[in-house]
């Protein structure tokens, strides 16, 4: 009965939009029609031993630049069209939510330079008769750049010979903020398919180790053990399991050794025009493996091909969820601060089954 009342909901809905919906079924309903007929661009790996020239190559090969006009500050966001939404909603079946936010750590560790800071700016006086009307405020102070919290960067975050995305010159960015490509164009939100790609899940362990490099290999693994798909738009979550070992070994410098992407899966990412990229840490393997290039991941997907990354996601709660469900997409939804200028911002992303 519930099944039938979501589905005449679904067809009300989506009929006014002009778009079919298939009822609820533990397949997915309308997110696995469109799977089924999306069929993944076949991709060469690329070598493991990659160089400082081979980036400035994919640097080139994978840009965006000019795909979406000269005067283009969304980069990959345009991937997410309303049918992507809608395709995005179809996935909802069990109405549970998981957020990716790590809990804003407040000390000083070796991965957490710059802890959060919280000021209470009044306290009720115990001493005296309470007020009619009371209340309480405080202020809170982030510096969300780096290993420690959950946050977006925005487009002009990362620069290359002095230029960010779609070309603009770094002359444009002052002490006020980035004048283009700044966070404040995501004002409008995210709102897309999401997909985690579970890489300890995949090798059979708890978490990988600090400096493990994830290739694209593991990703077409990942996607043939679970039968899951990386389409145009979607927002991928790869997990390496920091926050697993964090809780179970202690914190470490992650800026000096952290399991991520190699960027030799990065030509794979273009290929399946993926419109946002996100990480337990940073995305990139750290040390990088390419001697006189740090972060490469950053380089290539914010600067070259558009796309804003989510770090420092607490992937642990949506990869117990997906295992339990046995399904691996989900509607994703953030809505970062609306700052303008603003080389990012700490953000709160929800996963949506």
């Amino acid at each position: 009965m519930g099944i039938r009342l979501l589905s005449v909901i679904c067809l009300l809905i989506l009929t006014v939009a002009g778009v079919a919906c298939a009822p609820a079924a533990d397949e997915g309903g309308a997110s696995a029609t469109t799977a089924a007929a999306y069929v993944p661009p076949t991709v060469s790996p690329e070598s493991h031993d990659l160089t400082q020239a081979d980036i400035e190559r994919m640097m080139e090969e994978l840009s965006n630049w000019g795909r979406w006009g000269s005067d283009d500050q969304l980069g990959a966001a345009n991937l997410i069209t309303p049918e992507k939404r809608l395709e995005a909603i179809a996935t909802v079946t069990e109405g549970i939510t998981v957020s990716l936010e790590h809990r804003l750590l407040t000390e000083v560790a070796p991965d957490v330079p710059s802890p959060f800071q919280r000021r209470v700016l009044s306290v009720p006086d115990a001493t005296t008769e309470p007020a009619f009307r009371g209340g309480v405020s405080d202020n809170y102070n982030i510096s969300y750049h780096g290993y420690s919290h959950s946050h977006v960067d925005s487009l002009c975050h990362i620069l290359y010979k002095g230029k960010m995305y779609n070309g603009k010159d770094q002359n444009t960015i002052t002490e006020a903020g980035c004048a283009t490509n700044s966070i404040a164009n995501l004002q409008a939100g995210i709102v897309t398919r999401g997909v985690l790609i579970d890489i300890p899940r995949l090798k059979g362990v708890d978490y990988l180790e600090p400096g493990t490099p994830i290739y694209q290999e593991d990703l077409e693994a990942f996607e043939e053990m679970t039968g899951v798909v990386v389409r145009p738009g979607d927002a991928v979550f790869v997990r390496t399991g920091r926050w697993a070992r964090r809780a179970a070994l202690g914190p470490w410098n992650v800026a000096q050794a952290a399991a991520g992407l190699h960027a030799s899966v990065m030509p794979w990412f273009k290929a399946r025009d993926v419109s946002f990229l996100g990480g337990d840490a940073a995305s990139d393997v750290v040390p990088s493996q390419i001697e006189g290039v740090g972060l490469p991941i950053h380089m290539l997907t914010i600067t070259a091909m558009g796309v804003d990354l989510f770090d420092n996601q607490d992937l642990e709660g949506v990869a117990e969820t997906a295992a339990r469900l046995n399904r691996w997409e989900f509607m994703l939804v953030a809505a970062p601060l609306a700052v303008e200028g603003g080389t990012g911002s700490p953000v709160n992303v929800l996963a949506i089954f």
